[in-house]
């Protein structure tokens, strides 16, 4: 758990929207039990917030008839914070050393060394927030590289869309739509209207 995630063929590969995507299935459990060990808080955080995130996916998918996987859904929401072990988040029991923002693109690198395919590394490095763009980062100095990293299949804006709603502290409840704009507005107008964007292709989603 020692290596940087910021290595060029990473960046190349997940950026990198020419690159066909075939969705190949990944036994997601046998990747959580590799990193989350049996009777750790945050295990039964990520297993929390994870199950809650692809219940809403699949919520939302079904009711906008989405045709989207429900296995490829699933397995999505369970993969997209697999990054946060390698995180200084004491808070909820991640005891790494990299920035807590950092989660996406070290989950992305973690997934592809274990043989994932790219689908799902990919909604690991473009969920954050609402998306990040290049120019965000560069302005605001955040600790990842200069490049975009916006959720840009519909599979990947599902699984963002979703976890805004699910924090993993406190009761890990689902949020209002006026508490998840709260939030994304405290990250700049960008990010709000980013959101928005999402909630007006997912708006026939069950009552939030």
């Amino acid at each position: 758990m020692g290596w940087s995630p910021f290595d060029e063929e990473l960046l190349r590969i997940i950026t990198d929207d020419a690159i066909d995507i075939a969705y190949l299935s990944v036994d997601y459990q046998t990747i959580i039990d590799k990193y989350y060990r049996p009777g750790t808080k945050v295990r039964d955080i990520i297993l929390s917030h994870s199950s809650s995130v692809g219940e809403f996916a699949l919520e939302i998918s079904h009711s906008n008839s989405l045709g989207l996987d429900d296995d490829i859904v699933k397995t999505g929401a369970m993969l997209h914070d697999i990054g946060i072990i390698l995180t200084d988040a004491p808070g909820i029991d991640c005891r790494g050393s990299a920035p807590y923002l950092c989660h996406g693109l070290l989950g992305a690198r973690l997934l592809l060394d274990e043989g994932a395919p790219l689908w799902v590394a990919r909604i690991a490095a473009r969920h954050t927030g609402a998306g990040l763009t290049a120019r965000e980062i560069k302005a605001e100095g955040l600790p990842l590289p200069c490049i975009d990293l916006l959720p840009e299949t519909l599979l990947e804006k599902l699984i963002c869309y979703a976890d805004k709603f699910y924090s993993k502290s406190g009761n890990m409840q689902r949020k209002s739509i006026e508490r998840v704009r709260a939030s994304m507005e405290r990250y700049g107008s960008e990010s709000l209207a980013r959101f928005n964007h999402l909630d007006r292709i997912f708006r026939n989603c069950p009552a939030q």
